[in-house]
């Protein structure tokens, strides 16, 4: 059985090798290239072009399996694999190769994300018009925690106004799919295990112990009736004022940090990832560092590659 433990920056197999493939000489020939501006708001282009979205998404994806029965419960999308050229690399081996290309205070902050990150609870948002409420959600999921969100549009020739900039790149960080209907998103979400949460019931009823994707809904209508009907729960956010309805991505804050709140108080903490499934994670968001770091990735395949030929040879 694979041990993990930590070394620094990494979680590796124990009694595994330091830096084969000469993983420092392929870093230190490459400039270190610095992390793209985490100000810069790129939401709009991403949901206008999904090939942009699954881009972000850099270890191999799990397969879908479209089957209710055999719901795993809760959902890690990532399988410990880079494919680099025609070579296959495990999360230990990205780390040891790109290990030398991040600052230590770059690291201790992706340690710092992956050791508070949860797939228990994504966040569905469907129909909003405005970009900036869409923007803001974004915003709100990474800052507390979140790792999955889905974007359900109603009306794609009109699908968002003009960037507000609210995002603050949180979307670089995220696992973001987009979805034509809501009748979609859902089938595969519920294959994953999760239930379906829309408004009505209060959210201080709710079972937060299981895998639940929220939804909210689109500014003036709300939530659809197809999402309605599709959903598995309802829940409400008692209100005390004369309105009778938070801003969608005020909401989205609320529900998010009460699942926070609710998973930390049964269970003393919000992270629900193996120690395996951490590695993986961090290596994805060392990958979604800089190109400079894919780019190293790939060259320490190719020589994995020419070694393993030598070696056959």
């Amino acid at each position: 059985m694979l041990t993990l433990r930590r070394l620094g920056f990494r979680l590796e197999p124990a009694g595994a090798p330091s830096r084969p493939y000469a993983a420092v000489s392929l870093a230190e020939n490459l400039i270190p290239e610095p992390a793209e501006d985490s100000s810069k708001d790129n939401v709009e282009d991403l949901l206008l072009k999904r090939d942009d979205v699954s881009g972000f998404m850099k270890m191999e994806r799990r397969p879908e399996v479209r089957n209710e029965s055999a719901r795993p419960g809760r959902w890690f999308p990532y399988l410990d694999q880079f494919r680099a050229g025609s070579a296959v690399l495990s999360s230990y081996e990205v780390l040891e190769a790109v290990d030398p290309l991040i600052s230590e205070v770059r690291k201790e902050r992706f340690r710092n994300v992956v050791k508070n990150r949860s797939y228990s609870v994504c966040l569905v948002v469907e129909g909003l018009a405005d970009l900036g409420n869409v923007s803001a959600t974004f915003r709100s999921a990474d800052a507390l925690g979140f790792q999955s969100v889905h974007v359900v549009s109603c009306n794609s020739s009109k699908r968002y106004r003009e960037n507000r900039l609210v995002s603050v790149g949180a979307e670089k960080w995220l696992d973001i799919e987009l979805w034509d209907s809501a009748q979609e998103c859902f089938e595969v979400l519920k294959s994953r295990g999760y239930r379906i949460a829309t408004t009505h019931v209060s959210i201080y009823d709710m079972d937060w112990s299981c895998a639940i994707a929220i939804v909210v809904g689109n500014e003036g209508r709300g939530i659809s009736d197809e999402a309605l009907e599709l959903s598995d729960l309802h829940y409400s956010i008692p209100m005390k004022g004369m309105v009778d309805s938070f801003n969608v991505s005020v909401a989205a804050g609320i529900l998010m940090h009460h699942a926070v709140y609710d998973g930390t108080s049964r269970m003393g903490g919000h992270c629900d990832l193996t120690l395996e499934e951490r590695q993986i994670l961090l290596v994805e968001f060392s990958l979604r560092h800089s190109k400079s770091a894919i780019d190293i990735a790939n060259e320490f395949g190719k020589r994995k590659v020419s070694s393993s030929i030598q070696s056959f040879d």
